[in-house]
């Protein structure tokens, strides 16, 4: 998730542990064609403004900054990338930052899946949102982001990442430490196939930040997979958006901060990771809600 307000919406499906209230939402991107593409990011990336004390600072914070739930995981130093990471690279364009792991493209045939791939997903979603974080060590795991990832792997289906970071476009973070707080994430779940990061800003006019599905599709791509055979997993209304505008199925896993109007709007509600990614499997695990896609037509 990332873009994000001051308040919950509605009591439903909240995940253990899951994390606080964030700020008034940013004007929301009309979704838009994708744009795919890699290359180098200009040396040094844009220079960085300190944040405004007193002020939240991700995708959708809370003035005063986030509160990360007690218990969920332990703030540590980030260890060196996995050797078969490769680092964020960007194509100019307002195209999304891409990197590539290990294992990678998707190979027609697989049987008992519903998906060819799974795409989750960053702040809010895989770990706690800390505002425009930059800190490997401030990096904590969602609870049941591990089992789900693991399940997913050992289904055989790539994996990856799809994430806002208007932090980059603000002012507030540095390509450098968005890629370190990608490494550590990295070492608690296990590299990642793809990451689509996506560094603009609401104001940008760029195809890839969500709602837009220019993320989703520029992950499929990379991984050879079809849209209409992938899942995305995440906690906000431009999860489900991104997905839909893709091709690709949306499962929302609400947290306090989703509002009551994506939590109805959304097509398929799931109230934890394992359970959205049992879904992704192809099981029904009964625990859910499915939205009649016609009543989502508009």
């Amino acid at each position: 998730m990332n873009g994000r307000r001051a308040t919950p919406a509605h009591p439903v499906a909240r995940t253990p542990g899951s994390h606080g209230p964030r700020p008034p939402a940013e004007p929301r991107a009309a979704a838009s064609a994708s744009a795919s593409g890699d290359g180098p990011w200009p040396s040094g990336g844009p220079a960085v403004r300190q944040p405004v004390p007193g002020r939240g600072g991700g995708d959708r914070t809370p003035a005063g900054g986030a509160r990360e739930p007690h218990g969920v995981g332990q703030a540590s130093s980030a260890p060196p990338a996995p050797a078969s990471s490769s680092p964020l690279v960007s194509a100019p364009d307002h195209r999304p930052w891409l990197a590539d792991g290990p294992g990678g493209r998707w190979r027609p045939g697989r049987d008992g899946a519903l998906s060819a791939a799974v795409l989750f997903d960053r702040d809010g979603t895989l770990v706690v949102d800390v505002p425009y974080n930059g800190d490997p060590a401030r990096v904590r795991l969602m609870p049941g982001a591990r089992e789900a990832v693991d399940a997913v792997r050992a289904a055989g289906l790539p994996v990856g990442v799809v994430s806002n970071q208007s932090g980059v476009a603000r002012g507030l973070l540095t390509r450098a430490q968005v890629e370190a707080v990608r490494r550590r994430v990295d070492e608690l779940l296990g590299p990642f196939q793809v990451w689509a990061v996506c560094p603009h800003g609401p104001d940008d006019g760029c195809r890839c930040r969500k709602p837009a599905p220019g993320l989703v599709l520029a992950a499929c791509a990379r991984l050879g997979v079809p849209a209409a055979r992938t899942t995305v997993i995440g906690d906000i209304g431009a999860d489900m958006t991104a997905a839909r505008a893709a091709g690709a199925r949306g499962v929302l896993v609400p947290t306090p901060v989703t509002r009551a109007e994506e939590i109805e709007a959304a097509d398929t509600v799931a109230p934890d990771l394992l359970t959205a990614v049992r879904l992704a499997l192809g099981a029904d695990p009964g625990d859910v809600r499915h939205r009649p896609l016609e009543v989502e037509e508009r």
